[in-house]
């Protein structure tokens, strides 16, 4: 196919060149009727912002310029099938649990999946088998899984399903992923992989593999993430063979928007384009800049930007170099102070903070001189802020919970609130995590522990943002009982 060419883009162009008078929604009539917000993003935003129509096609059954955009980002991605994504990669992952998990199946997943997984259960019914990732003593932060880990977890739960991947976790660090594919595929098992942080994998020689490449059955990718797409635009991947594409197709529309935004899809269409067409050469000149920025940033007291050294540590087979984690524990700040400092005194705003690190995500739209006014960003912290006592690594790591109810039994069951504090031993009728990363510490049918109740309050203690809680302050929990 001609990846140079973008169909569903360039019907939107021409229908923009119509001018065809809108009696249907959306109701904004191409911005006149909102126009403060025209004025503000300019017109030609809210000119294209239409609805399904026959040149312009529908997400829910393309058979037109969707689906020809839809087969350039298949190839692109060397799957056999792809499918756009407007309810983010959230529902991409929600879909594969769905398409492969009926209520009571077991589904192997590592303990650091994004909530969009843990939901999935819910609305699935299908039970976690948990592993838990390796952990890095030294960084303080949850890394892969291991071939062997994936193993026991198989003995033990002969008639799992499913096993649910991580590619790459938030920090960059990737599992053994072939070797668990054939692993599971010689039990037929599927292969569902959350490569959220990978869309640009496929797009450099130098990248970790893509999960379409080493036979994975499904993936779900966030184009908008690191491919350059806008916010809330993903991809959902498939290759033939244990999954059924059509039950793939019939469960997005089951949760997917029927109004699905030609702003998301379109640029989907372009960003794909640019990464067949121009990812190798960017990447190039990125990981360039990327390489001399962890090199400055690692000669500067107390920091350490850590990277492809970490591959043969467990739990990383390999390591996308993309993912910029800076240690600052050396400094004697935890990641918290060093994110709010960065913001509030620099204005630059890095993707997440945890006790020890903060972490930048590089993209394709990153230049030399964004990352270097980072670099020098963290010069000026590390000779103004130094405390010449560095933190030591104290641990957070929670084990795998005592999961007493499903999931989804969990959630529809009647619930009290009960004080965090007395929580202690109750079986948990909600989530709670810190976002980003959105890595749940408890969610519905396990049973709260005293671990989980010290790491909420530290967490409170560093003004992190706790979601998915009924109570906003996180003083009191949903817990299962009346």
């Amino acid at each position: 196919m001609n990846q140079n060419s973008t169909p569903l883009f360039t019907a939107l162009k021409n229908y923009n060149k119509l001018k065809v008078l809108p009696f249907d929604v959306p109701g904004h009539k191409r911005g006149k009727g909102i126009p403060e917000f025209s004025e503000f993003l300019g017109k030609k935003v809210l000119e294209v912002d239409v609805n399904s129509m026959k040149e312009l096609d529908n997400i829910g059954n393309p058979i037109g310029v969707i689906k020809e955009a839809e087969q350039l980002l298949a190839e692109a991605y060397s799957a056999d099938h792809g499918f756009f994504l407007v309810n983010g990669t959230t529902s991409g992952v929600q879909c594969m649990i769905m398409s492969v998990c009926h209520p009571g199946d077991k589904i192997i997943m590592p303990r650091n999946a994004h909530k969009s997984a843990t939901n999935g259960l819910i609305l699935s019914g299908a039970l976690p088998v948990y592993i838990q990732p390796e952990t890095s003593k030294k960084l303080g932060i949850a890394m892969g899984i291991t071939l062997e880990s994936v193993k026991k977890a198989v003995e033990l739960n002969h008639d799992v399903k499913a096993i649910f991947i991580i590619n790459p976790t938030y920090y960059g660090a990737v599992s053994e992923l072939k070797a668990i594919i054939d692993f599971a595929h010689e039990r037929e098992i599927r292969v569902l992989v959350d490569e959220a942080h990978g869309a640009h994998f496929n797009f450099h020689p130098e990248f970790p593999s893509e999960a379409m490449t080493l036979g994975a059955d499904m993936a779900a990718v966030s184009l908008h993430k690191t491919g350059g797409s806008l916010t809330q635009s993903s991809a959902l991947l498939l290759n033939e063979g244990l999954v059924d594409r059509h039950k793939v197709k019939t469960i997005l529309n089951l949760t997917q928007s029927t109004s699905a935004s030609y702003l998301l899809m379109s640029s989907l269409d372009v960003a794909r384009k640019n990464l067949a067409i121009n990812g190798e050469e960017i990447f190039s000149e990125l990981l360039i800049h990327l390489r001399e920025a962890r090199e400055e940033i690692n000669k500067t007291k107390g920091l350490y930007a850590f990277g492809k050294e970490l591959i043969g540590t467990p739990g990383v087979y390999d390591f996308d170099e993309t993912k910029l984690g800076i240690n600052v524990a050396g400094i004697g700040l935890t990641g918290f102070e060093v994110y709010d400092i960065l913001r509030e005194e620099y204005e630059i705003q890095v993707e997440l903070a945890d006790v020890y690190n903060i972490m930048a995500i590089v993209s394709i739209g990153d230049s030399k001189y964004s990352i270097n006014t980072l670099v020098e960003a963290l010069k000026d912290i590390s000779k103004k802020y130094d405390k010449g006592n560095p933190l030591e690594y104290g641990g957070h790591s929670l084990k795998n919970p005592d999961i007493v109810v499903s999931p989804r039994n969990a959630f529809y069951a009647r619930k009290k609130s009960v004080l965090l504090e007395e929580a202690d031993g109750q079986i948990s009728g909600e989530s709670i995590m810190a976002y980003p990363p959105g890595i749940p510490i408890v969610t519905p049918g396990e049973r709260i522990t005293r671990d989980m109740i010290d790491y909420i309050n530290f967490l409170k203690d560093q003004h992190s943002m706790l979601t998915d809680i009924e109570d906003s302050k996180a003083n009191y929990i949903k817990v299962l009982g009346i």
